[in-house]
C-alpha cells in the first residue's frame, strides 16, 4: 500500500521537516511506502506527481496554511495540523491506511480535533507569506545602522541604499502581501488582487497590520462571494476570474477602507502605539512577561504568531522594545533544553542529548520550533518550564529598556553594530531565561533508569 503526505507550515522552517520526517519515520516501521511533499520556505519539494496519486490509497494532508486538493480526485484525504503530524504520525498513518479508496470523487475525513480550518489557516496563509520578506526586509535594515543610526539619512550612500532595500520597499510590502494572500486563502486566485489593494491601502491610510487583517479577511470574503453567487450566461463567465470578480471586489474594498474601516483602525494603531510608547518599566514588565508566555506556549503555533506578527507591526511606528522581547522569548526555549541535556544527562536518552546540539542551533537561529520535540515527548513537565523561562526573558528585556530594530536572525542580528540597543542586558536576558528554563526542567523531569541512559 503506498500512501501519501504534504506537510506544510506557516514558517515553512521547522514544522513543516520535522512533521514530514516523522511521517516517513513511522511509515517505515509500519511496513508501508510514503511519499512526503513538503511547502517549505524553499518552495515545493519531493512533489507528488499524477503517476503518484494513481498508485496511492490515500494521502495525508497535514498543513496550517491552504493546501490545493483538486488534485487528489479519487482519493481518501486525512486532514491535520503539523503538529499532529509530529506527535502521532502512527495515528495518522493508520487512519489513512484503513480509510477506504474513493473511486470517484475525493471524500475528506473528518479533521482531528487539532487541524486548522477558517479564519485561522487563511490568516497563516498571510503571515507565512510575509515573514521572508520581514526577515529579508529586517536585516537589511540592520546592516544599514552598521554605519550610524542616522546615517541612512544622507542620501547618496549605502546606508540609505540599504534603508531603501529594507525599508523602503521590503517592509512596505509587508502589509499588502500579508491581506493579500489571506483573501488567497479565502477565495483562491480571485482573492489575490482585492486583498494586496486592501492591504496597500492599510499602510497608506496608516491602519497599519491590524488593517491589513481586515482588509485580507473582508477582500476575501467580498470575492468569494462574488465568484459563487453572481451568475453570468456561459458565454461571459470566462470574465468573471479576469474582469467581473477584480473589478468589483477591488472597488468594494477600497472604499471599505477609505470611508469605513481605515479611520477606526488608525485611531486604535494610534493610541496603541502612544501607550506602548508611555509605559513605566512595570508595565513594560508586564507587557514582556506576557509576550514571552506567548512565544513559548506553542513554539511556533497560532499564539507564537499572534506575539510575533504584533512586534513587527510596531517596528513601523518606531516602537523596538516589544519585537527585542519577543525574538529573545522564542529563543529561550529551545536553548533552555539544549543546557538541560547538558547539566542533567540523567534525566535525557542518548538520542534526547544528542537532539540538544541540534536544539542548541535552532534555539540561537530563533527557531522556537525546536522545542517541539522535547515537549511533545514530556509536555506536562517542559511545556511549564519553557513558559516561565520565556516569560522571564521577555520581562527583563522589557525591564532593561532593550531595543530591537531587525525582526529576525538570532543571534547573529546582534554582530550588527546599534541593531540592538542595550546589547549587553539583551543577553543577559537571554542567558538568565534560558538558565530558568534549564533548571526547571532538570527539577522536574525525572532520572531515566540507568538501562536507559
Amino acid at each position: 500500500m503506498k500512501l501519501l503526505a504534504i506537510t506544510s507550515c506557516p514558517n515553512g522552517i521547522a514544522h513543516t521537516y520535522m512533521a514530514a520526517e516523522s511521517l516517513q519515520m513511522a511509515a517505515k516501521a509500519m511496513g508501508f511506502e510514503m511519499k512526503v511533499e513538503t511547502r517549505g520556505s524553499v518552495g515545493v519539494e519531493n512533489e507528488i506527481t499524477m503517476e503518484d496519486v494513481k498508485e496511492a490509497h490515500a494521502v495525508i494532508i497535514a498543513a496550517d496554511t491552504n493546501v490545493d486538493r483538486e488534485r487528489f480526485q479519487g482519493l481518501t484525504i486525512i486532514d491535520s495540523d503539523v503538529k499532529e503530524a509530529i506527535k502521532n504520525p502512527k495515528g495518522l498513518i493508520e487512519k489513512a491506511a484503513n480509510s477506504q479508496k474513493s473511486t470517484a470523487a475525493v471524500h475528506t475525513q473528518q479533521p482531528n480535533k487539532t487541524a486548522r480550518t477558517g479564519p485561522y489557516k487563511h490568516l497563516m496563509n498571510g503571515v507565512s507569506h510575509m515573514i521572508p520578506l520581514v526577515a529579508a526586509g529586517g536585516l537589511i535594515i540592520a546592516l544599514s545602522f552598521i554605519f550610524g543610526i542616522e546615517a541612512f539619512k544622507e542620501q547618496g550612500t549605502l546606508a540609505a541604499a540599504l534603508m531603501d532595500i529594507g525599508g523602503g520597499a521590503a517592509f512596505a510590502l509587508l502589509v499588502p502581501i500579508l491581506s493579500g494572500f489571506i483573501a488567497y486563502s479565502i477565495a483562491d486566485r480571485p482573492g489575490l488582487v482585492p486583498g494586496l489593494v486592501g492591504g496597500m491601502l492599510a499602510s497608506k491610510i496608516g491602519a497599519g497590520f491590524l488593517g491589513g487583517i481586515i482588509a485580507g479577511f473582508c477582500a476575501g470574503y467580498i470575492a468569494l462571494w462574488i465568484k459563487t453567487y453572481i451568475k453570468l450566461p456561459k458565454d461571459l463567465e470566462g470574465l468573471k476570474p479576469m474582469l467581473i470578480i477584480p473589478l468589483f471586489s477591488t472597488l468594494l474594498i477600497g472604499l471599505l477602507m477609505i470611508y469605513v474601516i481605515g479611520t477606526p483602525v488608525k485611531a486604535i494603531m494610534d493610541i496603541m502605539t502612544q501607550t506602548l510608547k508611555g509605559m513605566s518599566s512595570a508595565n513594560a514588565g508586564f507587557l514582556g512577561l506576557l509576550l514571552g508566555a506567548m512565544m513559548a506556549f506553542d513554539m511556533g503555533g497560532p499564539i507564537n504568531k499572534v506575539a510575533y506578527t504584533f512586534g513587527v507591526g510596531l517596528l513601523g511606528s518606531n516602537v523596538f522594545e516589544p519585537m527585542a522581547a519577543i525574538m529573545a522569548a522564542g529563543m529561550t526555549p529551545p536553548l533552555g533544553l539544549a543546557l538541560a541535556t547538558y547539566i542533567a544527562k540523567k534525566k535525557f536518552t542518548p538520542e534526547e542529548r544528542e537532539a540538544g546540539k541540534a536544539t542548541f542551533i535552532m534555539g540561537i537561529s530563533f527557531i522556537t520550533e525546536g522545542a517541539i520535540p522535547f515537549a511533545a515527548a514530556d509536555p506536562v513537565r517542559v511545556i511549564p518550564s519553557i513558559v516561565a523561562g520565556s516569560a522571564v526573558t521577555g520581562a527583563l528585556s522589557m525591564i532593561f529598556n532593550c531595543g530591537l530594530r531587525a525582526p529576525h536572525g538570532g543571534i547573529f542580528v546582534l554582530l550588527i553594530p546599534n541593531a540592538v540597543s542595550n546589547l549587553g542586558m539583551y543577553i543577559a536576558a537571554i542567558a538568565a531565561g534560558t538558565v530558568v528554563t534549564a533548571i526547571m526542567i532538570s527539577i522536574l523531569k525525572k532520572d531515566l533508569p540507568s538501562d536507559n541512559n
